[in-house]
């Protein structure tokens, strides 16, 4: 059976998941869209003969759709999960979850109540081959118990309107699961330090952010989330443990040596650091919701995201150390 996918957004990444879904993954078809930006939906409508709606609830109750990809604007997220819930369609929602933790929370009841799992989240790193290699020798207990990880997140230059708390909330969110998924473990507590402020950021953003993490276990995490490297997109992970080291290898490795000097490239931004990632992401949630339902990323991941964000942003301003304080997890996730 081939599903019928509803995407909502088709922006850069709603356009690629799109391509994606089309060119590269088996099993589905996009047969609608939407987005606010009439212009650049029916654009993208025409491209891949798509029937164009004129919003996201008309797509989710489509008769013709049988689950949807949600890739618009972070604030639209959480109304939009919820409409997919009331619809009984699987949904997969690229991060964050919801631009809060109340949002999030709401999320998780409603599907909860429904008895049925429909919601996966767009954390794609778990895909990745270098993160999944990482915790394959976390887990395989080669190096010991892990003690510290030191990470970061550069960008070249931060997409439009971009804001101090989107720094955490839209790009380190990824850190914030993904450790998380690798250690197999909650957060304790978390600060944020600012670093000497880069003069190239935009008027009014600070940047770069240090997140600081303690997990339960005492594993002590900083992750530099820099908005403005202006040499590429990096993403580096190095886990120390008792007995060894773990490093995240870069995507590209080839070493050209040229008039006396060695290099290798970096890549530009997220769509081709992780592109076999989303890929894997993508198959894997259109065969899972075929069989017994999704397996990635949950709600209530979305959810732990989401306290952990407003809990660094809250630490941030207050120029404190802030517990990571979590609602009782629902047996319905466990």
């Amino acid at each position: 059976m081939e599903l019928r996918i509803g995407v909502i957004g088709t922006g850069a990444i709603g356009e690629d998941h799109i391509r994606r879904l089309t060119d590269t993954i088996t099993g589905a078809r996009v047969v609608a869209l939407s987005d606010i930006n009439k212009e650049n939906a029916m654009r993208v409508s025409k491209k891949y003969n798509v029937t164009f709606y004129e919003t996201g609830y008309e797509v989710i109750w489509s008769p013709d759709v049988d689950a949807v990809v949600i890739a618009s604007w972070d604030p639209t997220h959480a109304e939009f999960v919820l409409e997919c819930i009331k619809a009984k369609k699987h949904v997969l929602c690229e991060k964050p979850l919801g631009t809060s933790a109340e949002e999030c929370m709401e999320i998780v009841k409603a599907e909860a109540a429904g008895g049925k799992k429909l919601v996966q989240v767009g954390f794609m790193r778990r895909y990745d081959k270098g993160y999944r290699k990482l915790k394959e020798i976390i887990e395989s207990g080669e190096i010991g118990e892990p003690l510290m990880i030191h990470c970061c997140h550069r960008n070249r230059v931060p997409g439009p309107q971009h804001t101090t708390d989107m720094t955490i909330k839209n790009s380190g969110i990824h850190e914030i699961d993904i450790l998380r998924w690798l250690l197999g473990e909650d957060y304790e507590s978390g600060q944020v330090l600012m670093a000497k402020q880069n003069q190239n950021a935009l008027d009014g953003l600070k940047d770069p952010q240090i997140m600081l993490l303690k997990t339960k276990s005492g594993v002590r995490i900083d992750a530099e989330v820099n908005m403005n490297s202006h040499y590429g997109y990096d993403i580096q992970c190095e886990v120390v443990g008792e007995k060894g080291v773990i490093r995240l290898p870069d995507p590209i490795s080839i070493l050209k040596k040229k008039s006396g000097m060695g290099s290798h490239e970096i890549l530009a931004d997220w769509s081709q650091r992780f592109v076999e990632a989303y890929d894997v992401e993508f198959q894997q949630w259109i065969n899972s919701i075929k069989e017994s339902g999704p397996v990635g990323p949950n709600a209530w991941d979305g959810y732990v995201a989401a306290v952990t964000a407003d809990t660094l942003i809250k630490a941030r301003k207050l120029k404190t150390i802030e517990p990571i304080i979590l609602e009782p997890q629902p047996a319905f996730y466990c």
